[in-house]
């Protein structure tokens, strides 16, 4: 989908913004790709983010999701805006197994206050892509709202 950006610095501040989710630092997610309504995260897999069998764990898929469309929701709002998670719905399709994985978010529905944006996450393995899950987010734009 085409989509305008209503501010002309946002990777800037999409940057900035995921400079500040500690959480993303703490699991070794990398930001990868800022685009007008789409942002790719990547994960490379280490065992401290698995879980019983091997595979990343459930909540950590779950992060790099939420990160990535809510970030590809901040690529359309408005400089003074922040973003936050109101609704979220994940569906796991296959295993976390690969040497990482990518989250690739990207905005389905851009309205004033609320924005509908979707995550799928791959799995890397051998070089070959697999689809392990898809996230459907509702994001509220927040505007006046300044980050921490």
């Amino acid at each position: 989908m085409n989509f305008q950006a209503r501010d002309a610095n946002f990777a800037a501040r999409v940057a900035s913004t995921y400079a500040k989710q500690g959480a993303m630092t703490l699991i070794g997610a990398e930001l990868v790709r800022v685009d007008t309504g789409r942002v790719e995260i990547h994960l490379p897999y280490r065992d401290d983010i698995g879980q019983q069998v091997g595979y990343v764990h459930g909540g950590v898929v779950v992060m790099i999701a939420d990160s990535a469309s809510g970030l590809a929701a901040m690529t359309l709002v408005a400089a003074d805006c922040s973003v936050l998670s109101v609704q979220h719905s994940t569906n796991f399709l296959a295993p976390a197994h690969g040497e990482r994985l990518e989250a690739h978010g990207h905005v389905l529905k851009n309205g004033r206050t609320l924005l509908v944006v979707e995550a799928e996450v791959f799995a890397v393995r051998d070089g070959h892509r697999h689809l392990c899950a898809k996230l459907t987010q509702t994001i509220m734009a927040m505007a006046g709202r300044s980050e921490k």
